[in-house]
């Protein structure tokens, strides 16, 4: 173990040693030189950029949650190609004041369903009074009826399809007060309130981000430069992401992760910058020598956390959902761009402002009548003495602070992941009201049903078959009713004549049946009710659709991915810190303390979105018992990504002062003293950001906010402030150690200064 001694108070030398003249060094004194070019360049690209990017969500897909090639995106497919048919795509709820038989109300009702089956986009629209008056589609109360639409086309194609359309037919018409709701009905309404609380995030946290970086540099102008390089990553993240939709399909959702990301982690590297910049500045430097060795540092330091977060972010490549690969796509992208403009535009800026870094100093003019302190060194201030602390008794401090993580992190063990549906909305959505009256005054769920599809069986020749199959499946329990081409069929009862998803049965080879239950369809009994169905015998070859069949499909490629995603980054992470430090053992410990904090986040996700706790804090919704279940996987590779951003940045200076003194206990302390400031500002900084979106009526949104929000500021504080100082005081020089191949290897293809 090292010993342990404090750091000596230094005094920046008079003459600091020269700056290398190649590597990052040559391109910050490059930079300097070609100021004006590099921000001519820069601002003419912006002007390309802000008219190309700013319609990017109107050209980006919604959809992207199905498993490509499962069964019930196969079932879905078939419906779609083959039958022109399926689960309805939109639910209106049409209420009256009186009986939905009455002749004014069935009138106008039979008009509008008309209407609706008219329009080119629709393939199919039933309701309550064109199906002779079917018992399933009428209200307790028999004051409203429903009407069934489906549409034709992909995801995008029936989302325009039905922002034209709904316009035209919801509200009063005529004796009918209309709502829509249904999967599009709610999709869009997610993708409408996402995008007006992304823009209200952004106006809420634009000034408390500015005051933050007031408050660190004093300056306005000094504040003013991380915040000039944020825009730049925000705007270019949006012509990244219509770039990447030329060329695969891009989640219109992963607009508001990508411009949390480019702006946060362009305010935080361009923090470590020109703090670095202030730093050489003080030390005697010319202005280039300073940008060339800020560069050669804080930049070489900026390029291997953005190295970092890019391939934490790249593990959800392996996700076939592209609702996920959207994410990675954008997000690498958002990443390098973030580390871009802190290398290559910043360094410009600065040359430009020169000395003039610290104008316009707000502390000057409160502290012009003070009387001035002398400076602090590196041992009189706070980050040091915490450090010297935990590392008098590093057992005591890891111990306690690691119980209060595991406790935080219990309740992750009951956790339960399903899909989201209108419940995610506020409760003043028309479609989530709309879909509130299908909860309460229906019995079946004739919005979510089950679609079997039997694709190699003839429906004329071997009707008996399909009418035996169809009976069989309606004694299942939680089934109320089967549509086969055959009838309708319901246990215990005569058949019927075919229900509202019957009327293109006989259209191309084979059949399907409509299975409708009186079970959420996102829920557990949901989920078991797909499993009942797929176990039981069939005539042929089956293929069982619908939204809680897709759930199943999804949470099942999950369920097998996610071991690969695990596993790329935790080798990304033990040999990229192995490159950069030459350690083995440091590696190991930066995915144990990021999985332990982690999964305190989870945790703490549980108590509150899935089981409804502290909605006062977070703001209102609508508990459900389950978390989305894209959420925490997006969430885990952006914070962990998150979190080796914030390991980097302090061991480079921890290694920086241990190759100088040979001293472990000493480079703790001064590296944590030189980067707890920073690494705090900037956690805050980015948690600011990231907590902007708790504001948002959208509860994935709302939970991607305060989840990631939460697991920087733990990861900033009681990990970086007491976890890694105990850790590395315990393992004292066995820090640094590696075995002899390893230490060869490292110096051979390592990454130095």
């Amino acid at each position: 173990m090292g010993s342990q001694s404090t750091v000596s108070s230094e005094t920046p030398p008079k003459a600091p040693p020269p700056v290398s003249p190649r590597g990052l060094a040559a391109l910050g004194r490059w930079l300097a030189r070609r100021r004006l070019l590099v921000l001519l360049l820069t601002l003419a690209a912006l002007i390309v950029a802000v008219p190309f990017g700013s319609d990017v969500e109107s050209r980006l897909s919604e959809g992207g949650i199905t498993v490509p090639a499962s069964e019930s995106a196969r079932a879905d497919e078939l419906l779609n190609a083959r039958f022109e048919s399926g689960s309805p795509h939109l639910v209106l709820v049409a209420a009256a004041q009186s009986s939905v038989d009455g002749p004014e109300v069935a009138e106008a009702a039979r008009a509008l369903t008309e209407r609706l089956a008219n329009e080119p986009e629709v393939v199919q629209a039933a309701s309550y009074w064109t199906l002779d008056k079917a018992p399933t589609l009428r209200s307790k109360d028999g004051n409203t009826g429903l009407i069934m639409v489906r549409l034709a086309g992909d995801e995008d194609q029936i989302r325009k399809a039905a922002a034209r359309i709904l316009p035209q037919v919801v509200g009063e018409r005529g004796p009918l007060k209309v709502t829509a709701t249904g999967v599009t009905a709610v999709r869009m309404e997610v993708e409408r309130l996402s995008e007006e609380d992304l823009n209200r995030a952004e106006l809420l946290s634009g000034p408390l981000v500015l005051i933050i970086l007031l408050l660190v540099f004093g300056s306005v102008v000094a504040a003013s430069a991380p915040l000039a390089v944020g825009i730049f990553a925000v705007i270019g993240s949006f012509v990244i992401l219509r770039l990447l939709d030329m060329v695969v399909q891009v989640s219109v959702f992963a607009v508001n992760i990508t411009t949390a990301l480019g702006l946060g982690l362009a305010i935080d590297y361009s923090l470590f910058i020109v703090t670095r910049y202030r730093e050489e500045l003080a030390r005697g430097r010319t202005v280039h020598e300073a940008i060339a060795e800020s560069v050669r540092t804080s930049g070489r330091t900026v390029l291997f956390s953005a190295l970092t977060v890019a391939v934490s972010l790249s593990a959800m490549l392996v996700f076939p959902m592209y609702h996920l690969r959207s994410f990675a796509y954008s997000g690498i992208a958002v990443v390098l761009l973030a580390a871009f403009g802190s290398v290559v535009v910043l360094p410009a800026l600065l040359a430009v402002l020169g000395h003039r870094i610290d104008s316009l100093n707000l502390r000057r003019l409160f502290r012009r009548n003070a009387k001035v302190a002398p400076a602090r060194t590196d041992t009189e201030g706070f980050w040091h003495k915490l450090a010297m602390a935990v590392m008098r008794r590093p057992l005591p401090f890891a111990l306690a602070v690691a119980a209060v993580l595991v406790a935080l992190g219990l309740p992750f063990m009951r956790a339960e992941f399903g899909d989201s549906d209108d419940r995610v909305l506020p409760a003043s959505s028309p479609a989530y009201q709309g879909a509130q009256v299908l909860r309460e005054e229906f019995d079946n769920r004739e919005g979510s049903p089950l679609n079997v599809v039997l694709p190699d069986i003839d429906p004329v020749a071997d009707s008996y078959k399909v009418t035996d199959y169809a009976k069989q499946l309606s004694t299942v329990p939680g089934i109320t009713r089967v549509d086969a081409v055959t009838g309708s069929y319901s246990e215990g009862a005569e058949v019927a004549p075919p229900g509202p998803a019957s009327e293109r049965f006989k259209a191309g080879q084979g059949t399907w049946l409509s299975v409708v239950s009186d079970t959420e369809p996102y829920s557990e009994r949901g989920m078991d009710l797909v499993d009942t169905l797929r176990a039981q015998p069939a005539p042929d070859a089956v293929l069982v659709g619908g939204q809680a069949a897709l759930l199943v499909d999804s949470k099942a490629t999950i369920g097998d991915k996610l071991p690969w995603t695990l596993g790329i980054i935790a080798l990304s992470t033990i040999l990229l810190l192995f490159l950069f430090t030459g350690s083995l053992l440091i590696p190991l410990k930066a995915i144990v303390l990021n999985l332990l904090s982690l999964t305190a986040t989870f945790g703490a996700m549980v108590y509150i979105f899935q089981d409804g706790n502290l909605r006062w804090l977070v703001g209102d919704f609508t508990p459900t018992g389950m978390l989305d279940i894209d959420t925490p996987i997006l969430m885990f590779c952006v914070a962990f990504g998150l979190s080796m951003d914030y390991e980097v940045f302090l061991l480079s200076r921890i290694k920086e002062e241990y190759h100088r003194t040979g001293d472990n206990v000493s480079a703790v302390a001064w590296g944590l003293q030189r980067t707890g400031r920073l690494v705090t500002a900037a956690a805050a900084l980015i948690a600011t950001v990231l907590l902007s979106f708790a504001t948002s009526s959208v509860t994935p949104l709302k939970l991607l906010g305060v989840g990631l929000a939460l697991a920087v500021i733990v990861d900033a504080t009681l990990v970086r402030g007491i976890l890694v100082p105990a850790f590395m005081r315990l393992a004292g020089r066995a820090n640094w150690w590696a075995p002899g191949p390893l230490a060869r290897l490292h110096k051979k293809i390592g990454l130095h200064d």
